[in-house]
Parts: C-alpha cells; sequence; structure tokens
C-alpha cells in the first residue's frame, strides 16, 4: 500500500496514524507499506520531494522544525517497529535526483537552455547566483561530513543575483546533462530545484554511504526510486548494487519511470539488468482511457502493458498522489470503473499490486475531496477477497468485449463459459481450498456461466461486494450462473467463505 495522499495533514502526526492502521492492514492482507520521504525538506509542510537534508529524519532543527511533515525520528522508528512485529515491511520514498532549500547562494557559471529542448543552449556562459551551498547547519557533521556546493550540481532554475527565472546548466570541466535519462524535452536529466549530479565522486560516495546507513536507522526492506527517468540509469544501477551487496539481495526496488509506452520502461529494465521492478504506467493510462470511453474493449485492457510483457517487474496500480485532481501526473478514472480496476490488479495472479491511502481511506483536500474509499468503501473486501480467496494457477478467457469474467477454482478441469462472456480460471490452493467467480462489465448487466468444480457441487455462493443479493447454486456439473450489474463487478465465493471471514467488517 502507498501509505500516503497529498492532502494528508501537515500535523506532524503521520507516522502515528499509520502505526494505529498496522492492524487493520494486515488483517486486509497488506504486506508491505510504501512511506512517503521521511527526510527533512526545505518546508515544515513540504510532502518530502523537496528534499533538503538525506540524513535527518526528524532529529535535528533545520528548516524550522525538528520533525518532518510526517512526524519525529521516533514515531517513524516506532511505526517501523510496529510493522515489524506483524511481518509488515516498510519501503522508503528515496529521493535522489534534487537538493532543495540551500543555505546559501554561490557564483558559478552557467549557460541558460531551452526549457522544451535542454540541449539546446541559449546563451555564453555567465556568471549566476544559485542556491547551492548545503552546509546543514543543524546536523553539523552528524552521520556524514559531506556539504555540497555549485560543483555537486548540473543545474539550477533560479538565478539570485537577477532574480532570474530560467533553466540553467552548470558550466565546466565534465559539466553536463546525464545522457542516460529520457529523451523528453531533449533530455530530461533537469526536474526541480539544484539537480544533483551523480557523475560527481563525492556525490556518488555520499549517496553510497546514505543508502547504507538508512537500513541501519531503520529497517525498511525496500525502495521506491522517485523520478527515475530524470537522473543517470547507470548511477541507478550501480546505486542499486550497491545495495544489493551492503543491504540484501532481497532487497525489494521499484522505480518511477513515468512513461506511458511500454518498449521504453523494457529498455529501462534491460539497462538495469532487470534488478528492479518499475510502476504500470501503460496500465494506468489503459484503465483511465476504458473508464471514459463508452463501451471500452475490456479484452484489450492489458495490452501493451507492462504485467503483460513482463509480469514478475510490473507493480500494478489504479492511483497515487501524482495521479490525483490537481496534481502533476492527474490521471482521471471514471469513479464506477475504480472497483473494476482494483479487481483486475488485486484478484489476478500477475504482477505486484499496489493500492493508494487515497483510495482506502479518502481524499482529504484539493478540487474534489472525498470522505472514503473511492470504491463505495469496498477496497478492504477486495483486498481480503485477495489474501482468502485469490490463489493457484490462472487461465484466461477474454472473449467478450464488454463482460470480462474471472473465475478461481479448485478444480483440474477448465471449461469454457458460454460464448456471449469472458472470463478466466484460476485453481485454488490446498490452504485456501474455496476459490473465487468475479465477472464485469463496463456496459450493461450481463452474467456468466462459470464452471468452478464438481466438488463445489450443491454449494451456495454469494456476491461479497453485495451489490447482487441473489444466490446462486452450483450444479451437479460444477457449473453456476454469475450476475453482475451494469458498470460494475461481482466476485462470487462459497457463501460459507463469507460467514466464516466476515469480509464486510469495516476498517
Amino acid at each position: 500500500m502507498q501509505g500516503f495522499e497529498w492532502h494528508v495533514p501537515a500535523d506532524q502526526g503521520h507516522w502515528r496514524r499509520l502505526r494505529k492502521s498496522i492492524p487493520d492492514l494486515k488483517d486486509i492482507g497488506v504486506d508491505n507499506i510504501w512511506i512517503p520521504p521521511g527526510c527533512k525538506g526545505m518546508d515544515p509542510c513540504g510532502i518530502g520531494y523537496d528534499i533538503y537534508d538525506l540524513y535527518d529524519l526528524g532529529e535535528f532543527d533545520q528548516k524550522g522544525t525538528i520533525a518532518t511533515r510526517w512526524g519525529s525520528k521516533k514515531d517513524l522508528q516506532e511505526l517501523v517497529r510496529a510493522a515489524e512485529d506483524v511481518n509488515i515491511g516498510i519501503y522508503w520514498d528515496t529521493v535522489l535526483n534534487q537538493k532543495a532549500g540551500a543555505d546559501s547562494t554561490e557564483n558559478f557559471m552557467a549557460v541558460r537552455v531551452d526549457p522544451e529542448d535542454r540541449n539546446t543552449e541559449l546563451s555564453p556562459p555567465e556568471m549566476i547566483a544559485g542556491w547551492v551551498a548545503f552546509d546543514f547547519p543543524g546536523r553539523g557533521e552528524k552521520y556524514s561530513k559531506m556539504k555540497y556546493h555549485w560543483q555537486h550540481f548540473t543545474g539550477v532554475d533560479w538565478d539570485e543575483s537577477k532574480q532570474s527565472y530560467a533553466i540553467y546548466k552548470t558550466s565546466g570541466h565534465n559539466k553536463d546533462w546525464a545522457k542516460d535519462v529520457s529523451d523528453e524535452r531533449g533530455n530530461y536529466d533537469y526536474l526541480m530545484f539544484a539537480n544533483i549530479d551523480h557523475s560527481h565522486p563525492e556525490v556518488r560516495a555520499d549517496i553510497f554511504k546514505w543508502g547504507e546507513w538508512i537500513g541501519t536507522e531503520i529497517p525498511i526492506r525496500g525502495m521506491r526510486i522517485d523520478a527515475a527517468k530524470h537522473y543517470s540509469a547507470s548511477f541507478q544501477k550501480d546505486f542499486v548494487a550497491h545495495l544489493r551487496n551492503t543491504v540484501g539481495a532481497d532487497y525489494y526496488l521499484v522505480g518511477e519511470y513515468w512513461r506511458g509506452e511500454v518498449n521504453l520502461l523494457l529498455k529501462y529494465l534491460k539497462m538495469m539488468d532487470y534488478e528492479i521492478s518499475l510502476f504500470d504506467v501503460p496500465l494506468l493510462g489503459r484503465f483511465a482511457a476504458i473508464s471514459r470511453m463508452a463501451g471500452g474493449d475490456l479484452r484489450k485492457i492489458f495490452r501493451g502493458t507492462l504485467v503483460e510483457k513482463m509480469p514478475n517487474h510490473a507493480v500494478t496500480f489504479v492511483g497515487n498522489h501524482d495521479t490525483q485532481i490537481g496534481q502533476s501526473l492527474e490521471t482521471v478514472i471514471a469513479p464506477f470503473f475504480k472497483p473494476l480496476a482494483y479487481s483486475l490488479i488485486l484478484l489476478r495472479s500477475q504482477g505486484h499490486p499496489c493500492i493508494f491511502y487515497g483510495d482506502l481511506y479518502g481524499i482529504r483536500g484539493g478540487p474534489e475531496p472525498q470522505a472514503g474509499s473511492s470504491c463505495n468503501r469496498k477496497l478492504h473486501i477486495l483486498t481480503r477477497a485477495r489474501k482468502l480467496f485469490a490463489h493457484g494457477e490462472q487461465r484466461d478467457y477474454f472473449n467478450r468485449r464488454n463482460c470480462i469474467g474471472e473465475y478461481w477454482v479448485m478444480s483440474t478441469v477448465i471449461v469454457t463459459g458460454l460464448i456471449h462472456s469472458t472470463g478466466f480460471v484460476r485453481y485454488g490452493n490446498y490452504q485456501h481450498p474455496f476459490g473465487l467467480a468475479c465477472i464485469m462489465s463496463n456496459g450493461g448487466s450481463s452474467y456468466k456461466r462459470m464452471y468452478v468444480g464438481s466438488k463445489h457441487t450443491g454449494e451456495l455462493w454469494t456476491d461479497i461486494m453485495e451489490w447482487r443479493c441473489e444466490t446462486v447454486v452450483i450444479n451437479s456439473c460444477g457449473y453456476g450462473i454469475f450476475p453482475v450489474d451494469a458498470m460494475s463487478v461481482s466476485v462470487w465465493v462459497n457463501s460459507l467463505a463469507t460467514g466464516r471471514h466476515d469480509l464486510n467488517r469495516p476498517l
């Protein structure tokens, strides 16, 4: 689960909120929590991507506060211990592309570049005053003696001497944008604030040291690599290798490489020697497009996605803090489609699904706040269904444009359903024998005749989403006829299983 959304209160209490939620999250099947950037930012209310000091986790009086927006270092450590106690891992949001909130300016030579083509220089080298001096006076030399100065950066976007906003590329020996970054805008190395030069040996040494240090301060199990397309892939590869060698070979890493073309994601994974996973941005785009398209073809929902091409490296998701309304990567999925999308990532075997704090608990602010779950308060039901019933092998039958079904069975026989609907079969296992049948429609109401196994003969199956109130009887041949409402999803399981597990109990 992504454990935050953009509008979580800036009350320095979020680490405590998450700690209190740990029992509920364990109950619904959350295995790992991606927490927000916990290093000191330049703004006490900043969400953490305005990174100031990697080594300040809410311990030092810097930038007007000791605690970060999320809480103190002590609160953070207590959260991680509470998660560890119930075997929930913590993934750190790692921001290594930029620094913000410098302590003072320095004069250095730089050239202005075209914001739309950063390879095009618009001026000869000129002296500018950039905010690039990071002395960390509140921390001093505890944990690290490294201080950052102009030579440790490749660019800024503000000249204090002229009070001028532009993208300035640092001039000097071996100073240039990294070449192994996204080719958007010519070269998308520069994103914001003071852009770190990852080729500088002092920078490399300090970041590698920090990668080891953070794991000693808090026992995290992995990292999200922020803005992966904006800095050197070769540096990231070396950083990941360093973590594997020093922290552990099973350290989980997922990159935020925000491109909608799956071939670019595959190229990046190859450059990284397939040592990390990526968020499946193309799949999110498919969800958004089909949700807004009348009669969109559900059979093609996974075409051109990372989970289709390389499922073991795909982190599937339905939304995150950047895709919220009003944010930089705003991606609108029609409300009716959110439960369908979550069913497709949670109730299938491919990919590593990630649910969103804002979809589970609601959005607290912004243009369109919502008090509760964006899935009509049903997301926790789907996560419990994944934990309890979504096990075993799977076989797909996507053969109807607007109605696809999923059926998960404890059986060794696969039988195709009626021609008017599509679906896929997945088998249960010894520990989870009940199975489930899921059917969804982005058009009119429909049904599917599904084979769920002769050993289920005579069982009564009910919709755990409670959007269909009837009971389906499994016939003597192991079939049931499972209905679904228009623009909806229904998840059917043995009624004895629903009574045993109380899937609808609230968080």
